[in-house]
């Protein structure tokens, strides 16, 4: 890589999009292990930049795609994306923000789930161009650590700074059990970053332990520490809680064109710059005046990136979706019946088939309880009711 020590400010913009905090920072040193713009100007090769990914599940929201967009970002800088597919961690699960031990997975569990991972990042990342990215698996150094190097690293670290850990030092306040394995885990994937020789680490906030592990574990064993780069939780299309499928306030990657751009296009208007900022590369100061326009724009772009322009100019032509009242529906009301009166199915009999199907989703989630009942219109106000690709009606008071 060409020194880049003539680069502006303007020119690193990239870099700063979207972070939450970069650690270490000494904007005004020139010691390139305190400033990463110095070590980014003095560097005459490409940075390793490492990005952990744990498939303990087999979807990817909105919300995982942000570090996963900084990574391309120094793709398209000219640096080295390291993917590490956590499948040796996965096993443990991470315990960060979690009231309570994770179940661990199978081996064949985590298999599956990390070739959907990879297959949802596609779109996001440089898989094309030769030295830009990395694909590796942490069981490839993690699974023949021996006890003694167990036990090093191990000695790395108190049991005092681990219980300093947010989830942990909460647990073991409310007296929820805590197992000695999950303390492995920070030291795992610390070891992460001694094993593919990072100079940075990307991930939310919420990992900066676990990055700051890796910089002393890195520093244990002889390597300069790498630097951190956090970047925000997303909040989901609630506009309240940070977005999770429990929560059903998210946006998949593998959703259908059109389910991506009605939840997008309903972005709530105080979360609207945030989203820009963090899921696309458009200029904020250029984007739409009218926060309607500012919807659509921001549902056709997202749409575009993972599924192509075509697909997001048909989602945005039906993206007006036509409104059934609830007001005729008579409560405890089971869902067939309301397939049914909405007019989605022509009898209860084919509303039942269509969910027996799969063919039936409620605020893009797949339903499968063919009996299932609502007690009162208020559960279902505002949502989309769904039959097929094509068929779908917004459910209102």
């Amino acid at each position: 890589m060409s020194n880049l020590e003539s680069v502006t400010p303007e020119e690193l913009a990239w870099l700063y999009r979207g972070i939450s905090e970069i650690f270490p920072n000494q904007p005004d040193s020139q010691d390139v292990n305190e400033n990463l713009v110095e070590r980014l100007r003095q560097t005459d090769r490409p940075l390793r930049v490492k990005l952990g990914i744990d498939p303990t599940g087999t979807d990817i929201h909105l919300g995982h795609s942000i570090p996963v967009r900084k990574l391309r970002a120094f793709q398209d800088a000219g640096h080295t994306a390291v993917l590490i597919i956590g499948d040796f961690t996965a096993r443990i699960g991470d315990p960060t923000g979690k009231s309570e031990v994770r179940r661990q997975l199978s081996v064949d569990e985590v298999k599956q789930n990390a070739q959907t991972y990879l297959e949802q990042v596609r779109p996001i990342l440089d898989f094309e161009t030769p030295g830009r990215l990395e694909i590796r698996y942490n069981s490839e150094w993690l699974e023949p650590l021996g006890l003694s190097k167990i036990l090093e690293l191990l000695a790395t670290m108190t049991v005092g700074q681990m219980l300093a850990k947010e989830g942990f030092a909460d647990r073991y306040k409310q007296e929820n059990p805590i197992y000695l394995h999950e303390f492995l885990y920070p030291l795992m994937q610390g070891y992460d970053s001694v094993a593919v020789k990072a100079d940075v680490e990307l991930g939310g906030t919420d990992q900066k332990f676990n990055i700051a592990v890796g910089r002393d574990l890195q520093r244990h064993f002889g390597q300069t520490p790498q630097f951190g780069l956090l970047m925000p939780i997303l909040i989901g299309t609630d506009g309240v809680q940070k977005m999770s499928k429990s929560l059903n306030n998210y946006v998949g990657l593998r959703e259908d064109p059109l389910t991506m751009y009605q939840k997008l296009e309903g972005t709530k208007d105080n979360r609207l710059e945030e989203y820009f900022e963090l899921l696309t590369d458009l200029a904020l100061d250029e984007l739409p005046t009218n926060p309607r326009d500012r919807q659509q724009l921001l549902a056709e772009t997202i749409v575009a990136q993972y599924h192509g322009k075509q697909a997001a100019d048909e989602a945005k032509k039906g993206g007006a979706i036509p409104e059934f009242s609830l007001a005729s529906v008579q409560f405890p009301a089971k869902l067939f019946y309301v397939l049914n009166a909405s007019g989605l199915c022509q009898s209860s009999g084919e509303a039942r088939r269509q969910i027996q199907n799969g063919g039936v989703k409620l605020e893009g989630d797949r339903i499968s309880e063919i009996d299932l009942t609502f007690d009162s219109p208020e559960a279902l106000n505002g949502k989309v009711l769904q039959v097929g690709k094509k068929k779908f009606v917004r459910l209102v008071p």
